[in-house]
């Protein structure tokens, strides 16, 4: 063909995309050995925060400490550009405290390219990609912009909203991946015609305004925590002057204002076609929805460490200019705001997830990886982990083994991946601590002992940190130990429930009954042990291991419990479904189950069960034909795959 050239290279993974997710599949995937290319339609917007300047949040923040764990970057780059940092839901169990950082929107997208050039194995390439080279159902590698073919065994397609995208403001609207960047539509071409499904999904974010007009004396201020919690294992702790964020509230005049756009709004003109998140809605959309309410919280969140830009957190709008302008002044503190850049809403392309194996390779073409915002999801953070997800997997496809599937019992991401393969997403899919049904297992503090063994069995984790952890994991199972059997002497005891207020204790007993009543601490009891672990009371080692010590003695009940579920659901989630089974020979299966199980070929029974449509008794009549099978010996018995062992490592 008259143009094309060759590109000599041959890698072994393409990355398509240098958002959150195609930074971590390009960095997994070149850690772990393999040579890596990383395309991107602009090398000045590699980890864009496109939306807020923060990480983590509400169960968001679980997936970052995971990704940390299993030897994933975004936690890092988190820590060492974060301006400010909180613990959400400090009033509540453990199981749902959230790490969370506002960060300096520059500062991460420099740390996070300069971790990718200084990987070994990853090469970064600016270009857009604009088709796919396939041969037989297998991917060989993508062709860019100017028709140069490269060469490659496995691809990976992150291209968050730029596929097709098309940015809305008023009744305006134009073409773009994001606000100052071009879309991309060959690839979303190229699939459709090869049958992949498309759909259209729609996301928002709210203007910025300049600081300097800010009357911030009228706002309540939101300081960061004093006692700040890092995200990376490979930060014992964090050393920085922090910024406040600054609440605000719209009033009965920003309302009545906003109403008077609507006539000119794409959302509500039918316009905008893509369906919004539910969980994050636009100031417009919350007006109309919550009518009932007064007022809505506005949260302005600094842009940077030295920006005056700030990020009006709740105010998500694709209103026309004026009205927008007009809206953000009736707020309090903002009568004189001037807006630096406009709120908008963006379509964009992405294909229902249930196109995809448990690895996020594609059911259609082998070698071929989804991952991010093309797979419905919102958000950095569900991003990343399915980057790093995708990355780590191509790898292993490479190389013939086994993939590396996390279960719903060991972590979030796992819950998050068998969601969007298993659940059909037609909305965007957000990850909340409610989605995981053993949250309290899967706490944030305890990512890197469910997790980090993962990451050393695939080279993410170095030797050295994954014998620390053990040595952790074994101090924790000692220091239960002589809480078990340790008694204060009765006197000191009571002096520490006088203390806190707590009636006196009649009789001595174990350390580990007493650290089970809500008013006392581990660190109360430790200053009267001569036991050599609580010596180290100020060390980062010990605070590590007393977190865990506290909450197994406290939530020990609950925790026993969970555990019990967990491993009456792990029978159900061993019992794979060979991937030729014929539905159609499965007698009794209603027919919208049939339907469901033929599209979206669940590999085990216990992900068959979570389909929307497939009924327990669906389910029985599948054990029962499998059963009948394997005594035909038609099918072997199989177990599932992911090379895991227990997330607790008992």
């Amino acid at each position: 063909m008259i143009g094309v050239q060759e590109n000599k290279l041959i890698y072994e993974v393409i990355v398509i995309g240098a958002g959150h997710a195609g930074c971590e599949a390009a960095l997994a995937a070149a850690r772990m050995g393999a040579k890596t290319l990383l395309i991107t339609m602009n090398l000045f917007s590699v980890a864009q925060m496109s939306c807020n300047p923060a990480i983590g949040g509400l169960a968001k923040g679980h997936l970052v400490k995971e990704i940390d764990a299993l030897g994933g970057e975004m936690g890092v780059v988190a820590d060492d550009s974060a301006i400010q940092f909180r613990m959400l839901n400090r009033s509540k169990g453990p199981a749902v405290w959230s790490p969370r950082s506002q960060n300096d929107r520059l500062e991460y997208s420099r740390l996070m390219r300069s971790a990718l050039e200084g990987q070994q194995n990853l090469s970064l390439r600016m270009h857009a990609v604009k088709g796919l080279l396939i041969k037989y159902h297998q991917i060989c590698g993508v062709v860019t912009d100017i028709d140069t073919h490269i060469r490659a065994r496995t691809v990976i397609i992150a291209a968050g909203t730029f596929l097709n995208g098309l940015i809305h403001v008023g009744l305006r609207h134009f073409p773009g991946g994001r606000s100052g960047d071009l879309a991309e539509s060959g690839l979303s071409q190229q699939l459709r015609q090869l049958g992949f499904v498309i759909g259209r999904l729609k996301t928002g974010t709210p203007p910025r305004i300049d600081g300097r007009a800010v009357d911030f004396a009228v706002m309540s201020e939101q300081p960061g925590d004093e006692i700040p919690v890092p995200f990376s294992h490979r930060h014992p702790s964090i050393l920085r002057q922090q910024k406040s964020c600054y609440l605000t509230r719209t009033n009965a005049k920003t309302h009545e204002l906003l109403r008077s756009g609507l006539s000119r709004s794409p959302l509500y003109q039918g316009i905008i076609k893509g369906i919004g998140p539910r969980y994050c809605p636009s100031i417009e959309d919350k007006i109309n929805r919550f009518a009932d309410k007064e007022s809505h919280q506005i949260f302005l969140e600094p842009e940077g460490c030295t920006s005056q830009e700030y990020y009006l957190n709740g105010f998500a709008t694709s209103l026309p200019e004026d009205i927008q302008v007009a809206a953000v002044r009736t707020i309090p503190g903002l009568e004189r705001a001037h807006l630096t850049r406009l709120g908008y809403a963006i379509e964009y392309d992405y294909f229902p997830p249930s196109q995809l194996k448990a690895n996020l390779e594609s059911k259609r073409i082998s070698g071929l990886f989804f991952a991010g915002q093309v797979n419905g999801t919102s958000g950095y953070e569900e991003a990343a982990a399915q980057g790093f997800m995708a990355g780590v997997n191509a790898v292993l496809s490479l190389r013939g083994q086994d993939p590396f599937i996390l279960s719903r019992r060991e972590s979030y991401i796992g819950v998050l991946i068998d969601d969007l393969v298993t659940k059909e997403v037609n909305e965007p899919y957000r990850m909340f601590t409610s989605l995981a049904e053993n949250r309290l297992h899967l706490r944030q503090d305890n990512a890197d002992l469910r997790l980090m063994s993962h990451g050393h069995r695939l080279g993410l984790i170095d030797t050295e940190t994954h014998a620390d952890l053990e040595r952790r994991r074994q101090a924790i199972a000692e220091a239960i130990d002589y809480l078990q059997t340790w008694r204060p002497a009765l006197e000191d005891l009571n002096a520490i429930l006088a203390a806190v207020g707590a009636a006196p204790a009649p009789h001595t007993d174990t350390a580990a009954k007493m650290v089970k009543r809500p008013e006392i601490k581990l660190r109360d009891l430790a200053r009267l042990s001569d036991h050599p672990l609580f010596k180290e009371e100020s060390s980062v080692f010990w605070r590590l291991v007393a977190t865990q010590v506290e909450i197994e003695i406290k939530y020990e009940g609950f925790l026993q419990r969970q555990k019990m579920y967990i491993d009456k659901m792990a029978t159900l989630e061993e019992q794979r479904i060979p991937e030729t089974l014929d539905y159609d020979e499965v007698c009794s299966l209603s027919a919208e189950s049939r339907d469901k199980l033929k599209r979206i070929r669940p590999q085990t029974l216990g992900q068959a069960s979570r389909i929307l449509g497939v009924s327990p008794s669906d389910i029985a009549v599948i054990m029962v034909w499998l059963q009948r099978e394997r005594k035909l010996k038609k099918v072997p018995r199989e177990t599932s795959q992911s090379g895991a062992e227990d997330a607790t490592g008992e």
